[in-house]
């Protein structure tokens, strides 16, 4: 490897810790059932918080609950992932590159 790939590697490993910085400072909120449960996430896909309203928790109905949740996180990973994709789309050019989101 010659030294201006060196140079040019060293200089997209900066740009990706900057990005990557970024999309921890990024944050999305999801929710369902109306706002009663309630999910922050940051870019890198970390939940940040999750909010369930009392009303929502029934003993006697748990998949109400259930569904609920998997709606409200499977919206925040979704909007966390377009987010990260755009932040990478500029640092990459487009070019999808595996373990990148």
């Amino acid at each position: 490897m010659n030294l201006s790939n060196l140079n040019q590697a060293r200089e997209l490993k900066a740009k990706l810790d900057r990005v990557q910085k970024e999309l921890s400072d990024t944050i999305v909120e999801a929710s369902s059932g109306k706002g009663t449960v309630k999910v922050t996430m940051d870019g890198q896909q970390k939940i940040k918080s999750l909010e369930i309203s009392p009303q929502v928790i029934d003993p006697e109905k748990p998949e109400l609950l259930e569904e609920l949740l998997i709606k409200a996180v499977s919206d925040a990973l979704a909007k966390s992932q377009k987010a990260a994709a755009k932040q990478l789309k500029g640092l990459t050019g487009g070019l999808k590159i595996p373990g990148l989101f």
